[in-house]
């Protein structure tokens, strides 16, 4: 009975601490206006997230949170407007073949949407590799694209994972308040997470 207890009081307080990262997320957002505080307030998120997965279950949510939202401030919102950037152009890429006739589309569609499925793959490893490494824009744009090269399992889960979160929040829209960003973000980092040690323990072994 206490073991159940016990499991029970674990899942409650784990259900809060999702619940509260997703509302700082969002508040966090909102601060900055959206515009300057979403990419901020994810990084700061994700950084949570990861020492969660690193087994540091007991630090201050709050103060880690916005240390990180104060300390990548600038350098986040720099990575912001190239994602804003290709994001937009990925855009204008699909208004471009929804106008064009059908018999020219059918020629450029399938590797237009490889490339914008690879950069959108690219883009959900960026946040784990800028929370993980320190590294300059260019080196982090190249380890995410290669980790999503070489890691096509991974991919599969991460957008698994994803669809699923999408179609939870679709059917249960108040859930996407309190677990939407949490969630997609655990998700992404979780699958991660296992690829980053993998690496690091081919790195130490080749030493």
């Amino acid at each position: 009975m206490n073991n159940a207890a016990n499991r029970a009081y674990i899942a409650v307080e784990w259900i809060a601490k999702f619940a509260y990262i997703n509302l700082l997320w969002i508040s966090f957002s909102l601060i900055g206006l959206v515009i300057l505080g979403f990419f901020p307030a994810t990084i700061s998120m994700f950084t949570v997230i990861r020492k969660w997965l690193m087994g540091d279950t007991g630090i201050p949510i709050f103060r880690t949170f916005w240390t990180t939202y104060k300390s990548e401030f600038i350098r986040s919102n720099g990575l912001g407007l190239l994602i804003v950037v290709v994001a937009g152009l990925i855009v204008l890429d699909l208004v471009f073949m929804k106008n064009l006739g059908n018999s020219f589309i059918s020629v450029i569609q399938i590797p237009l949407y490889i490339i914008m499925f690879v950069t959108v793959m690219t883009m959900f490893y960026l946040f784990p590799v800028y929370v993980h490494y320190e590294l300059k824009l260019a080196q982090m744009i190249k380890n995410a694209f290669l980790m999503m090269l070489i890691n096509p399992l991974e991919n599969l889960t991460m957008i698994a994972g994803i669809v699923a979160v999408f179609f939870v929040v679709k059917f249960i829209p108040g859930l996407g308040f309190f677990f939407g960003g949490s969630l997609t973000a655990a998700i992404i980092m979780a699958t991660c997470y296992p690829v980053f040690e993998k690496m690091e323990k081919k790195r130490r072994t080749s030493l």
